[in-house]
């Protein structure tokens, strides 16, 4: 990246609360959307969303962590109100992973600390081993920092095959408008899709994450976004040691008894995957590394903030205190 990204404010009504206010960073293929709650003075924490959502997941938390952090939360490329890739381009993980480089350099932040959730907290560890001088603490809330590819070495080539197929069927399509639900209809397409989020809070996602249309609402995400699957860089456990033993945040994982890895995952019915990672976290990263676990589900964050806003908030504020900008 040459050169640093501009910052253009951006007036809109709910800015008027003082609560929080919304920007856009110019990068090359258009802007990536961030939301900021704070004063920029205060100490830099980055919050990154998981697949197929977009920053309002960390709407209701937010409010309930302690004052004097700048909390700044961005829309991935292709979701919520940030531009999608161009034509012919596929998604890939190091992208989602140089979108959090962007946005940092372009806040003029030298080290900070990142609240993450699901594919989000996929992309923060490895920008973690990738930057470690730059993330001073890792909070994934019902993820982990790398996927451990247990069986599905087998499936990546699958995987991958699907991704270029799926935007290949995309940009053959003849175009036809998108689809425009009532609010009712989509929120019933939602539980079908991800049953977790709940009314409320799918809601609050689709806030951001769809548009007003005559007759109803579409969704802003971008189509070629289908499978998570093809966007993640599974590894194997001695990478895994080998990538994590780079990092030097301190890292809190809040597992959910009823979260991601419980539910989607056929490989995972068992726990183990987790465990798995979990063992690998203590061995490399000893006092370094802390782990949760809490009654809820993927969504806990949304759904019960109150759940883990306490012990977030008392990670972050442990151990010395950071500067907006270094």
């Amino acid at each position: 990246m040459t050169g640093r990204a501009e910052v253009r404010e951006r007036t809109l009504p709910e800015m008027e609360t003082g609560m929080f206010k919304e920007l856009k960073i110019s990068v090359p293929w258009g802007h990536i959307a961030i939301k900021a709650w704070g004063s920029s003075q205060g100490q830099p924490v980055l919050c990154l969303h998981g697949w197929l959502d977009n920053v309002n997941t960390f709407d209701r938390l937010i409010p309930l962590l302690p004052p004097g952090f700048h909390y700044v939360a961005m829309d991935f490329r292709g979701h919520g109100l940030s531009s999608h890739r161009a034509p012919g381009v596929l998604y890939h993980f190091e992208d989602f992973v140089s979108d959090v480089l962007r946005v940092v350099t372009s806040l003029k932040w030298n080290r900070f600390s990142l609240i993450t959730h699901s594919f989000g907290g996929i992309v923060g560890g490895m920008f973690s081993c990738m930057f470690p001088d730059m993330v001073y603490k890792l909070i994934l809330l019902d993820s982990l920092p790398f996927i451990l590819e247990t069986k599905e070495i087998e499936n990546l080539l699958s995987y991958k095959r699907k991704m270029i197929e799926h935007m290949m069927q995309v940009e053959t399509t003849p175009f036809r408008p998108p689809t425009v639900l009532r609010l009712p209809d989509m929120l019933e397409r939602s539980r079908k899709v991800n049953p977790q989020v709940g009314e409320d809070g799918e809601k609050i996602l689709l806030q951001r994450g769809a548009r007003e249309e005559a007759g109803g609402l579409v969704l802003n995400r971008d189509r070629r976004l289908k499978q998570m699957e093809s966007c993640i860089e599974f590894i194997s456990q001695a990478r895994f040691l080998s990538f994590i033993k780079k990092t030097q945040a301190r890292i809190l994982l809040i597992k959910s008894t009823r979260g991601f890895f419980n539910l989607r995952r056929e490989d995972d019915q068992d726990g183990k995957l987790v465990e798995s990672t979990v063992d690998l976290l203590k061995s490399a990263l000893k006092e370094r590394f802390k782990f949760v676990t809490v009654t809820g589900n993927h969504y806990i964050h949304l759904n019960a903030p109150q759940v883990v806003a306490g012990m977030i908030g008392s990670f972050l504020e442990s151990g010395p205190k950071l500067g907006a900008r270094l």
